[in-house]
């Protein structure tokens, strides 16, 4: 037994030896010191952690920011929006400002043209549109309580639209000269001075109306204004129509083709102005042509 037992005294031996080597050289790093007087034992620790600590910060931070990123992507959203409201609103506020000053601007006009008109001028604003003839017949309103009778004359105090086609107590429809039935007794230049006569109709474009039956041999030019005549029983003499924009020179037989630009702007009209004229007996027509109207 004591033989046996020295046996396995002496193969444990190496075993001990390596144990104590092992626990010296782990008391002497654990004692050990770098230069800055920190021990090497927890610089290697530190470094052995950094392995697990660096992956993990990186990990965090990254979702972290990702959190933040979504956070802070819901607060500028909320931002943009806000902004947009405020935009839009300042938008319509301006538009409000801008109509306000073009109807300041047309109902001005309108108190120009009664001032200057030797007729009385009714005011009134389109209310609505014939869809049967959307661009050619608007809707006043006014009627027959103020005064409005059949075929009086309206117009802008840029010239004629058209004439009252219809009456009732508190509206009127109104064709406007771009209408292909209408026709309005022109003339080239002042009335006095010119032997241009024709008719003036609508035409195939809406924006424009023709000047037809003026003879070939009489010299008509681009730009020169066209006036109402009063031959037709309906309009007063020199009201102005428009201005002659395109011309296709006719021959001693053959008429001219005179493209005319409506004066009033009919496009983008809301205030009117309806004059109260009735057409003088026929014994008296040659006294209005010599006193054209001044509302031009």
């Amino acid at each position: 037994m004591v033989e046996r037992s020295q046996q396995d005294v002496w193969r444990l031996t190496p075993w001990l030896a390596i144990v104590l080597c092992v626990a010296n050289f782990v008391l002497m790093a654990f004692d050990a010191r770098s230069d800055g007087g920190q021990r090497v034992i927890r610089v290697w620790a530190q470094t052995a952690a950094d392995f697990v600590q660096s992956p993990v910060t990186t990990v965090t931070s990254s979702v972290s920011g990702y959190f933040g990123s979504i956070a802070n992507l819901r607060t500028a959203q909320s931002e943009n929006d806000a902004l947009k409201q405020r935009v839009q609103e300042l938008e319509i506020e301006l538009k409000a400002k801008e109509d306000l000053a073009t109807e300041n601007q047309r109902l001005n006009q309108l108190l120009n043209l009664q001032q200057k008109s030797q007729y009385k001028v009714v005011n009134a604003r389109i209310i609505g549109r014939d869809p049967s003839v959307w661009f050619d017949s608007s809707i006043v309103n006014r009627g027959s309580l103020d005064g409005v009778k059949l075929n009086m004359p309206v117009v802008t105090n840029g010239g004629l639209l058209g004439r009252v086609t219809a009456v009732g107590p508190l509206t009127s429809q109104v064709d406007l000269i771009t209408r292909d039935k209408s026709g309005v007794g022109a003339v080239v230049g002042e009335i006095a001075g010119s032997n241009a006569l024709g008719v003036v109709m609508g035409s195939s474009k809406r924006d424009l109306i023709e000047m037809r039956y003026v003879p070939g041999s009489i010299e008509v030019q681009l730009g020169q204004s066209v006036y109402t005549t009063g031959q037709d029983g309906i309009y007063p003499a020199g009201l102005k129509v428009g201005e002659i924009v395109e011309l296709e020179s006719g021959s001693a037989t053959t008429p001219h083709r005179i493209v005319i630009r409506p004066s009033a702007g009919i496009g983008s009209m809301q205030e009117v102005g309806i004059l109260l004229y009735e057409p003088p007996a026929k014994e008296e027509f040659e006294k209005q042509v010599a006193k054209p109207a001044k509302a031009k």
